[in-house]
């Protein structure tokens, strides 16, 4: 049976006007193109120097892009967005008024007219993301959905840190939330120095926990030496941000738990082998 549950810590910006697609490709890391009717787009906005700032999923709908967005940003993505405005076509607003944001797994949602709905771009048994104007029957909860993601190994937005955490080291790239190939955005070239020059020395990983759940922040430790930082968590699963070489340690401390990292199918690369 599909499970299905509202996301009330997430907003939805509205973006109208007829330069909306070429503007907000000039900023973020995707390619916003590709957004249409049934297809979302994973993407970041960065500081000029590559660092995150926030992510959100691009949803198309008639004559307007929708942003998925973590609701703590939305205020602040849509001040930096009517920055940029300068001479496009573009109108920017807050719609979390007037949609609602929801996830569905473990299968396709059956929805109403009205919801406007996409699988999620970054794996396929993340579900689906779906915008409704009234809200939708659930049979799940918010924590249901954390659960799950955790179990996928997919960042939300406690796992980065604002103005630190490069894109390769939360997994964008292997997650389908950087274009390659479009024109530049805004931090494009520290993206991709990153990534042509293996410059990524910690990565975010999911990790399983032995313990007392340990607080986002908290340093993980290998033979007494700090290694990372736990991020996200809910029961026995969490994220941590991990230096490469603490990636196929059997066991790491945090707090009073003991963290076992874990690699996911789609973290690919890292194996033994390729870290130095």
């Amino acid at each position: 049976m599909t499970d299905l549950t509202d996301l009330p810590e997430r907003g939805v910006i509205d973006l109208t006007g007829e330069d909306r697609v070429a503007f907000l490709q000039g900023l973020v890391s995707n390619d916003v193109a590709q957004a249409a009717p049934g297809t979302a787009v994973w993407a970041a906005l960065l500081t000029p120097q590559g660092k995150w700032l926030s992510d959100f999923f691009i949803l198309a709908e008639r004559e307007r892009l929708l942003l998925d967005c973590p609701h703590e940003h939305t205020a602040l993505l849509v001040a930096k967005l009517s920055r940029f405005r300068l001479r496009s076509r573009v109108a920017v607003r807050d719609a979390s008024d007037e949609l609602r944001v929801h996830v569905a797994w473990d299968g396709a949602p059956d929805l109403p007219p009205g919801a406007i709905a996409a699988p999620d771009p970054r794996l396929a048994e993340a579900g689906w993301r779906i915008l409704s104007p009234a809200p939708l029957p659930a049979n799940a909860t918010p924590a249901a959905w954390d659960a799950h993601r955790l179990a996928l190994g997919l960042p939300d937005v406690t796992d980065m840190e604002a103005e630190k955490t490069l894109l390769l080291e939360a997994g964008f790239d292997e997650l389908n939330g950087v274009s390659w190939s479009k024109g530049c955005y805004m931090g494009q070239e520290l993206t991709a120095r990153t990534r042509y020059r293996g410059l990524v020395k910690r990565r975010l990983v999911p990790v399983a926990v032995d313990g007392p759940l340990p607080a986002p922040g908290t340093p993980v430790q290998r033979d007494g030496q700090e290694v990372g930082t736990m991020r996200s968590g809910r029961g026995a699963a969490g994220l941590a941000t991990l230096r490469l070489e603490a990636l196929h340690a059997p066991v790491l401390a945090c707090g009073e738990a003991r963290l076992t990292p874990r690699m996911p199918a789609w973290m690919r690369g890292l194996t033994p082998e390729s870290i130095p």
